[in-house]
């Protein structure tokens, strides 16, 4: 919402009660789930000109934002702690959503799912992370993000994002939830985006050479395509214990070979082809091994965006099921953090 034009608010709506919060007639109808978001997003309603902004409306909610002793000032303050001193480029922000519709900034991404979650009772004290992302550094941002949320992670994953902890990682992890209390899931492949629009690229701190990103799935995405290509040599060698999860992700992505070497743009297709074999795996996981968890499973799925050096990384969501502990889904939340 940072970078919507005023405008455009009032194509913001959000399932939920209605609430009059701003005097002006173009917001008068917001729901009260997008008045909060659109609160907790502006570090300053005054920076755009809204006359009469009634803030108690929002200080004075009844639904928690970050657990039942903080008050919804003190998560706006701390979620946007997080990101402070971030380059939030407009022109960066553009370009990025060009290429991939309906990514959201990591900032965006966060505010919104600690607040879907928050409505249905996850709290820091109750609720247990597990991320199954690249072991990439740049990877590592979101995590650390949603663990100054929750406290703590369990990591599930290893190259590409793949869930290399498989059935009996996840049976540890639900070991761990706290008593009567969930698990929020987030796992997904990831991919580089250069300042100059390139995908499947990156700048990283300290290195002048404009990166791969994800090079793991870059390098499984050449293997494939020497195999379409019928470049590649036949080989009986059996795949080296010291690489195998390489040569796993150059496995699960085998299905994919046509997809890919008809794509408009193969480096955007990429991490979709990914995601579609990392979340067919996490489901069979999940469904094995969600009876261990002790009540809720919140499953969240989709692709992260690395972007340059102190700018916003993103976050383009895929899934985003409330599953009871039989592995039922319960409610399809991918709405409720997804409209525009």
């Amino acid at each position: 919402l940072k970078f919507m034009d005023l405008s455009d608010v009032d194509t913001v709506l959000y399932r939920s009660r209605r609430i009059t919060c701003i005097d002006k007639p173009l917001l008068s109808t917001m729901t009260r789930g997008a008045a909060l978001l659109f609160l907790a997003s502006l570090p300053a309603a005054s920076a755009f000109g809204i006359p009469g902004l009634r803030t108690s409306m929002y200080t004075s909610a009844s639904t928690s934002m970050y657990s039942s002793t903080t008050s919804d000032a003190d998560f706006t303050a701390r979620v946007e702690s997080l990101f402070k001193g971030a380059d939030k480029s407009t022109q960066y922000d553009v370009m990025i959503k060009l290429t991939f519709p309906g990514a959201l900034s990591n900032e965006q991404f966060q505010s919104r799912v600690v607040r879907v979650l928050s409505e249905r009772g996850y709290t820091p004290e109750n609720t247990l992370l597990a991320t199954s992302l690249c072991c990439d550094e740049l990877a590592r941002c979101l995590e650390k993000d949603l663990r100054e949320i929750y406290g703590k992670n369990f990591n599930l994953g290893g190259l590409a994002g793949f869930p290399f902890a498989g059935n009996t990682g996840f049976g540890a992890m639900a070991a761990h939830i706290p008593d009567d209390g969930s698990v929020l899931v987030v796992y997904g492949p990831h991919v580089g985006m250069a300042t100059s629009g390139g995908v499947g690229k990156v700048e990283r701190a300290g290195i002048d050479l404009v990166d791969n990103c994800c090079g793991s799935a870059i390098a499984a995405s050449n293997y494939l395509a020497g195999i379409t290509d019928g470049g590649a040599r036949m080989t009986a060698k059996l795949q080296q214990f010291s690489d195998f999860q390489q040569g796993a992700v150059q496995e699960l992505i085998l299905p994919h070979g046509r997809r890919l070497a008809e794509a408009e743009d193969r480096m955007r297709e990429l991490p979709f082809a990914l995601f579609d074999s990392q979340d067919l795996l996490m489901r069979e996981i999940v469904k094995k091994g969600a009876g261990g968890a002790p009540n809720k499973i919140a499953l969240l799925g989709g692709i992260q965006i690395n972007t340059a050096p102190d700018t916003l990384d993103y976050f383009l969501p895929l899934r985003f099921d409330y599953m009871n502990n039989g592995g039922e889904v319960e409610e399809d939340l991918l709405d409720q953090i997804t409209y525009i």
